[in-house]
């Protein structure tokens, strides 16, 4: 919405909600403003004091002197009464009559206060415009009224300014100039007064709607993990079935063919199953916001990941473990952080060829370890990098053997990472391969 108000009242849905926000920054600025005139009133107040002979002796002093006096009074009450009314709202979140009243008579103060300390002191109407201006300009920023509220406010300024025309007895040719200028003013007040209104209306507006589209992603999200995690649960059990009736099968005698379509059944099952854990994986992870974790010596844990990938891998691709650090500690969730070191090495291993290493480092840095997985293989194109950490990438793509890719992995990874306090980045070279590197916060142990 992009709409100024200059002429017309906000819409009627978005008034009360609208009054609300401005009405506690109302109260804000008449606090501020309060005590800003209360110590300019209190210093000149102290100028008196301490230069006496100089000060008093100036023109119309007892006028200044009275008038600094009634400041000094009054201000306080609006300090106060601001202060009880801030009070009052943060308890019951609630803007009431007396605080618009409270905002209405202030304004009307400052800008009363301004004609009259140089008005009525110096006798002098021209002179009058320059703080007339100041307070107007003062009042028209830092405080939002509404439309009506402008109108009556311009009303009672026109109505004080007047009497005191009459009141310092103005030759009619100045009061008629005078006037002029004042309804100059006061035009330039409303317009700016109405400018700052709807400039502050249409960022509030911005603010709701922000809100209103982040708590749609919020749900629509919590909606797509439900359905997310009830479809991937339904499907384990005809796949379990399927995978069950293909272990029968293989208890008859069966031909070199039907044992091909058996194993192919199996694989898929096997596939299958791996892309419903990646897609329960991806849902729990965005629902946990801090995950359980424990300190854990990092070389010895990775020495056993890298035992299991060499014992499942035989010598297909060949699995190394290097530390540059005897001990390396660091929080982690087990079960987690397990799933992104497999997830590394399966997808070093599916981008290498028969024999190749694939090295899985640790080493320290200051107060981070940093995990390491190397592969050489064929590497990463520069144009996917950008994207391989996102969910659903675009940049998944199949092994050298086959394997295919859902795009949820390397996703799974960062968020456990993250979830980590850690961070991880790649850097890549396509035919001479990749290597990711994991950051996590170390633990000193003793």
């Amino acid at each position: 919405m992009n709409t100024h108000f200059f002429f017309n009242s906000l819409p009627v849905k978005y008034r009360s909600q609208y009054r609300l926000h401005y009405t506690y920054q109302n109260l804000v600025a008449i606090r501020g403003a309060s005590i800003v005139f209360l110590l300019l009133n209190v210093i000149i107040r102290i100028l008196y004091l301490v230069f006496p002979i100089s000060l008093t002796k100036a023109q119309n002093f007892p006028e200044f002197n009275f008038s600094n006096w009634v400041f000094i009074i009054i201000t306080p009450v609006f300090l106060i009464a601001s202060n009880l009314f801030i009070v009052s709202f943060k308890s019951h979140k609630k803007a009431t009559t007396g605080m618009s009243l409270l905002v209405f008579l202030f304004a009307l103060y400052i800008i009363v206060c301004g004609m009259y300390s140089s008005f009525i002191a110096t006798s002098n109407p021209s002179n009058a415009l320059t703080l007339y201006l100041v307070a107007l300009s003062l009042i028209s920023v830092i405080i939002v009224f509404e439309y009506y509220e402008t109108v009556l406010l311009l009303i009672a300024i026109e109505l004080f300014f007047t009497s005191l025309l009459f009141y310092s007895e103005t030759p009619a040719t100045d009061m008629l100039y005078n006037q002029l200028i004042s309804a100059i003013l006061l035009s330039g007040f409303y317009f700016i007064s109405r400018y700052f209104f709807s400039y502050k209306a249409n960022y509030y507006f911005q603010l709701i709607e922000i809100r209103e589209k982040n708590s749609e992603i919020e749900k629509a999200s919590e909606f797509k993990n439900q359905v997310l995690g009830m479809v991937a649960h339904d499907l384990r059990n005809p796949i379990a079935a399927v995978e069950s009736i293909a272990m029968m099968m293989e208890l008859d005698e069966v031909d070199e063919e039907t044992q091909d379509n058996i194993n192919m059944m199996k694989a898929s099952c096997v596939k299958a199953r791996s892309i419903i854990d990646d897609l329960l994986e991806a849902a729990r992870n965005e629902n946990i916001a801090v995950i359980e974790t424990q300190d854990i010596e990092l070389n010895q844990w990775l020495n056993n990941i890298v035992g299991e990938w060499k014992l499942q891998l035989g010598n297909k691709v060949n699995v190394l473990f290097s530390s540059s650090v005897s001990v390396a500690h660091a929080l982690i969730n087990h079960e987690k952080f397990h799933r992104v070191i497999d997830n590394l090495i399966s997808n070093a291993v599916k981008f290498s060829k028969d024999r190749d290493n694939v090295d899985v480092r640790l080493l320290k840095l200051n107060d981070t370890v940093v995990i390491e997985v190397q592969d050489y293989g064929m590497g990463i194109p520069a144009n996917m990098l950008p994207e391989i950490f996102n969910q659903f990438s675009k940049a998944g793509r199949a092994g050298l053997r086959g394997e295919k890719s859902t795009g949820l992995g390397l996703s799974i990874v960062r968020q456990i990472i993250e979830k980590h306090k850690g961070t991880i980045s790649v850097t890549s070279t396509e035919g001479q391969g990749s290597t990711f590197r994991i950051t996590l916060p170390a633990v000193n142990s003793f």
